[in-house]
């Protein structure tokens, strides 16, 4: 797996690749102002491409990354839908703990209301 990156305002992407070709992206939002200790990871990856365990390596990659180059951040968070639970599995694997739900938060695709799940891994 190599990544590509690229930097948005107080946001970090990186693309998610196989044999050169973009399979999936990862990113980070980095909070402001009073928040500006905490970030947000987002993720996705195409589906012929699940269940190899790139995910989970992007994920601890990218967590690895944030904790070592920012040293203001305290708090690295995730939100998936709560009916993705292959999501939660990996955050579980690579060291996220579940916070909570934030519940009836977000319309998928189909126009369903939907709880999401707080994850988060904190500095020591």
């Amino acid at each position: 797996m190599t990544t590509t990156t690229s930097t948005f305002n107080k946001n970090l992407y990186f693309a998610i690749e196989v044999e050169k070709k973009a399979v999936g992206g990862i990113g980070m939002m980095l909070g402001e102002d009073v928040h500006r200790c905490t970030a947000e990871l987002g993720y996705w990856l195409g589906e012929s491409y699940w269940n190899r365990g790139l995910m989970s390596e992007a994920v601890r990659l990218m967590k690895d990354y944030a904790f070592n180059s920012l040293p203001q951040l305290q708090r690295l968070h995730a939100d998936p839908f709560s009916s993705n639970i292959a999501s939660a599995k990996v955050l579980q694997k690579v060291g996220f703990q579940f916070e909570g739900r934030l519940r009836k938060s977000v319309i998928n695709r189909n126009g369903k209301i939907l709880d999401q799940l707080i994850y988060s891994f904190i500095r020591e």
